[in-house]
């Protein structure tokens, strides 16, 4: 009987012992699904950072484009001075003009005084002429008995003929040139009249090119303005399409939770919904076999369900990314794992395709093994490796 007792109590010893093993087993596997977790939600925030990065490189290229406007608008501004500084030029060398020709008329009134003095005395010399004339008539009449004072007589007046045609052709050489002052003085007065038009035309396109440059000057100020408000405006877009789209990507993943409940091969990380290839795909296979069909069709009805509440200004995608592990592949179908992964994404494409998915929301990408979610050399870890990662995203 003591011997009974004693098995009896070695026996539930080593049951409850057996017991309290499985638990602390367990509790291990947990722990080491939670880690795995931990280290695929740190791989996603890493591809979400990267991401942000890029759209503020976007943002600082479109920056950069409005700064080059700006810099090209300054540059026309810089050309606009550079043409009214030549009118200006233009303008001063024709005023000069102006004065030469103002100071020419001035010497040209003072040749037709001089002229006119000439003429004075010209036609004093007439009249002397005159007063001759009749004192040889007088002489004439004294000196008529008189042959060789007559004779003599008769010459000094041929003589005095001579200088009075002589002091006559003088005034008529005159009388021509002051006519030709008066010509070069109203031709003068005619060019003086032009170039004051000219100068009031020169005036008024100042006077237009200035207020040129206060309006391209009020452009700018005014395009710099839109420019930081378009910024503003763009910023609010991108944030308000952003929280759009996470709220309807927040639906869809919880619809999912709800359709596919807690499954350890089938999972939502971050902003991802991720398969483990095994649940759609037969080693080294890139085909979708019914059961794989089927384990996709819920997440596809449920993506249908929810593009239906999107609304159509959010451009939209479901990005189909396939991961395989570390270990090379090479066979008559795919020559590395770069085909294969991209094989497997394209054959979920064509299923989402095929049950009504329209293929301009959608896209495959492969990217072989360059992005482990686990960096261990196990088979664990290419376990977690190998797998078909959703997102909803923009385009």
């Amino acid at each position: 009987m003591v011997i009974i007792f004693i098995l009896l109590v070695f026996t539930a010893g080593q049951f409850y012992l057996g017991i309290a093993l499985s638990g602390r087993d367990q509790a291990l596997q947990q722990l080491q699904q939670q880690v795995d977790e931990l280290a695929s939600l740190l791989a996603i925030e890493r591809r979400t950072t990267e991401q942000l990065q890029s759209g503020n490189e976007a943002l600082s290229s479109q920056l950069k484009s409005a700064l080059d406007e700006r810099d090209q608008l300054t540059g026309k501004l810089r050309d606009a001075d550079a043409l009214v500084s030549a009118d200006k030029e233009k303008i001063e060398l024709q005023l000069r003009e102006i004065e030469s020709l103002r100071r020419d008329l001035a010497a040209l009134k003072s040749v037709r005084a001089d002229l006119e003095a000439k003429v004075a005395a010209l036609a004093q010399q007439q009249d002397a002429a005159t007063a001759l004339r009749d004192r040889s008539k007088e002489l004439e009449s004294k000196l008529a008995s008189e042959a060789e004072k007559t004779l003599l007589a008769q010459k000094e007046i041929d003589a005095r003929d001579i200088r009075l045609r002589e002091l006559g052709t003088r005034a008529d050489e005159a009388a021509k040139a002051l006519t030709t002052e008066k010509e070069i003085s109203r031709t003068a007065r005619a060019r003086v009249d032009e170039l004051t038009s000219q100068i009031a035309s020169l005036r008024e396109q100042l006077s237009r090119i200035a207020a040129a440059l206060d309006v391209s000057e009020a452009k700018v100020k005014e395009q710099q303005g839109q420019i930081v408000e378009l910024g503003k405006r763009l910023n609010l877009a991108l944030v308000n399409k952003v929280e759009e789209l996470a709220r309807y990507r927040s639906e869809f993943f919880g619809r999912l939770r709800e359709i596919l409940g807690d499954r350890p091969d089938i999972r939502i990380v971050g902003d991802r919904f991720v398969f483990q290839s095994e649940v759609l795909f037969a080693p080294g296979s890139a085909e979708l076999g019914d059961a794989a069909k089927k384990q996709l069709a819920p997440v596809i009805a449920a993506l249908k369900e929810i593009s239906v509440k999107i609304p159509p200004e959010i451009s939209w995608i479901l990005r189909v990314d396939g991961h395989t592990d570390r270990r090379p592949i090479s066979n008559a179908q795919f020559a590395s794992n770069w085909e294969l992964s991209t094989a497997r994404a394209i054959s979920v494409v064509r299923f989402a395709i095929d049950e009504g998915v329209p293929a301009t929301r959608l896209a495959a990408a492969g990217f072989a093994d360059k992005q482990p979610i686990d960096a261990r050399n196990n088979e664990d870890a290419y376990s977690h490796n190998r797998r078909i990662e959703l997102k909803l995203t923009e385009r």
